[in-house]
């Protein structure tokens, strides 16, 4: 039953070699090309016999003559002149198609993934997609490359020295391919087991990659709590799982290349005994004695190869149905079919109408029976940890889905609007902020990468960054290392937050952008903010109610669900949970 299972999900992965077709044919001129050059080599290679027969026959029957020597071998250093500049042909047209195949598959496969949305990337980690771009890719590139090659030149040359060799002797040429189907029986039977060996290594690849990145990325978290011993342990157990599987892998593949030597072998004793029986008794000269061996051993390489293409063909269609699943998947945002994708701006409102939503995989609402009206002004939200701020903020930044007729964008449903349009109406400073190891003009300007540098900095200067960056060696042209290790917690989410301004959308979304700030600063940065916000919506999420006391409404939030709104003062007095945080934050600052 297990034998069964693994015949057919190798039968079924092989469907996804229609994945390549359009490679094929986008450079089906180079690969002829390649192709000829090969089967000149070929032909080139199967002539070089037929002319040391005839030099053989001519020294055994007392024909030959110095000239016709000569001829004869001036003839095999012009086909072997011949085999260099063709073989140069197919490496240069057909290598190169494989590593031309490589390049538009990883960028199809990159392109794709910058199209899924958040959901996706929940159930897929770091080093799986980075295996899929590295591992995976590499051995779909060697089963284009050398396994095509390797393939049709083995199927060429089985068939031609075939028919070479049975113009020698028929009875001759049945004795040497009677060992070839015990290479037929074998070679089916590991392949069979090869595709879930290697989809395992691949695997174990892909958590030993994530493992690696997640630690690096975490170095100062796992240093402070002094884990790098138990962090090295790890990966040591991870690694030697690599190495138990890559060594079962290799089992198969070991096997794989000697039994086609073997029966190449076999081939040549049985050929020995009977050929050389054939020669002495006159049947066939010593000539063509010669030259069958000479074939024969011809006939060696592609049964060799036989084994090895198995192995590669395996590898690379096992890896391409690791990444045909991911070019499978379809993000839940995509835009309806036949919607055109024309230019907007959101002016007038947001508004959600009894709006749920639950996180995949969860039972409990994150947001329940929400309905809100945002206007142009600014709208503070406040609430317990949990209590789906940062839900309601992913929703407006059409981060997730949503039903139809719940979120309307200036009374229009968002899923009849084109997502990327809606999206270019809003600047979102997220919860975790981001920054990329490079310069911090090129962190904030990354929405805007022509952004003059005079637009750069008042954009920073509206986020209370801009005296900070100008006191560092290198002003904004300073590199902040990955995540922005070398800034404060404050530092990079006023980045961040000038990133959002610089873009100067309709809609600017802070979730919690300003917690790593002081009091003072943050109070700041939200008097700069109040001449930028005129005319637009401003959203700000806070644990803290100073920076939300200026807002036009405030709302307060617990387990999914508007609980209160107001302005400060009416949540002041009506509202017992907005009071005692309030009271309690005074009270701490003094």
């Amino acid at each position: 039953m297990e034998q069964a299972r693994e015949t057919g999900t190798a039968d079924n992965s092989w469907k996804v070699v229609r994945l390549l077709v359009p490679f094929f044919k986008l450079y089906g001129g180079s690969l002829t090309v390649g192709f000829i050059a090969l089967l000149s080599v070929d032909f080139c290679q199967l002539w070089i016999p037929r002319i040391i027969k005839r030099a053989v026959d001519e020294l055994q029957f007392s024909t030959a003559t110095q000239g016709g020597l000569v001829k004869h071998g001036l003839t095999v250093v012009l086909l072997a002149l011949l085999i260099a500049i063709c073989r140069f042909g197919w490496r240069y047209f057909v290598l190169g198609f494989s590593r031309l195949v490589e390049r538009d598959l990883r960028d199809w496969l990159f392109s794709h993934l910058l199209s899924l949305d958040r959901i996706f990337f929940q159930r897929r980690t770091t080093g799986e997609i980075m295996a899929l771009s590295s591992n995976d890719l590499s051995a779909i590139q060697m089963a284009t490359g050398m396994g095509l090659i390797a393939f049709i030149d083995a199927v060429v040359m089985t068939v031609a020295v075939l028919g070479f060799m049975a113009y020698i002797n028929p009875q001759l040429t049945l004795i040497a391919v009677l060992p070839m189907p015990i290479l037929a029986v074998l070679t089916r039977f590991l392949t069979a087991r090869l595709h879930r060996r290697f989809k395992k290594v691949q695997e174990q690849f892909s958590t030993l990659t994530e493992f690696a990145r997640a630690t690096i990325s975490s170095i100062r978290l796992y240093k402070a709590y002094t884990q790098e011993k138990s962090q090295t342990y790890r990966f040591d157990q991870l690694g030697r799982a690599y190495i138990s599987d890559n060594l079962q892998l290799a089992t198969i593949q070991g096997t794989l290349w000697p039994a086609s030597g073997l029966v190449a072998n076999l081939s040549m004793l049985l050929v020995l005994f009977f050929g050389g029986r054939l020669c002495v008794m006159g049947r066939i000269t010593v000539g063509d004695f010669v030259a069958f061996i000479t074939y024969l051993l011809m006939l060696t390489w592609p049964m060799m190869a036989f084994g090895w293409v198995a192995n590669l063909f395996q590898r690379g269609v096992t890896s391409l149905g690791r990444i045909n699943k991911v070019l499978q998947e379809e993000s839940a945002l995509a835009d309806p079919a036949g919607l055109e994708k024309a230019a907007m701006a959101i002016k007038n409102s947001l508004t959600l109408r009894d709006l749920s939503f639950t996180y995949a995989g969860q039972e409990i609402p994150a947001l329940s029976s929400v309905s809100l009206e945002i206007r142009p002004g600014v709208l503070g939200v406040i609430g317990r940890t949990g209590s789906g701020k940062s839900t309601l903020c992913n929703l407006l930044a059409r981060l997730y889905p949503v039903k139809d007729d719940v979120f309307l964008v200036d009374g229009k449903d968002v899923n009849r609007l084109p997502l990327s349009s809606v999206r270019a109406n809003i600047s979102y400073v997220p919860q975790d902020t981001i920054l990329f190891s490079d310069t911090i003009s090129a962190n904030i300007s990354l929405g805007r990468p022509d952004a003059t540098p005079a637009e750069i900095e008042i954009a920073a200067r509206a986020a209370s960054i801009h005296g900070e960056i100008m006191a560092m060696a290198d002003g904004y042209q300073s590199r902040i290392g990955e995540q922005g290790v070398k800034l404060s917690g404050g530092q990079r989410q006023r980045i961040a937050l000038a990133r959002a301004l610089l873009l100067d959308r309709p809609v600017l979304i802070i979730d919690d952008g300003l917690s790593a700030v002081d009091t003072q600063t943050e109070h700041d940065i939200v008097q700069s903010l109040a001449a930028y916000l005129h005319d637009r919506i401003c959203i700000i999420v806070s644990h803290r109610v100073a920076p939300l006391v200026d807002a036009d409404t405030i709302l307060v939030m617990d387990r999914g669900r508007v609980t209160a709104r107001g302005t400060h003062e009416e949540l002041l007095a009506k509202n017992p949970f907005y009071a005692t945080i309030y009271h309690n934050q005074t009270a701490e600052a003094f």
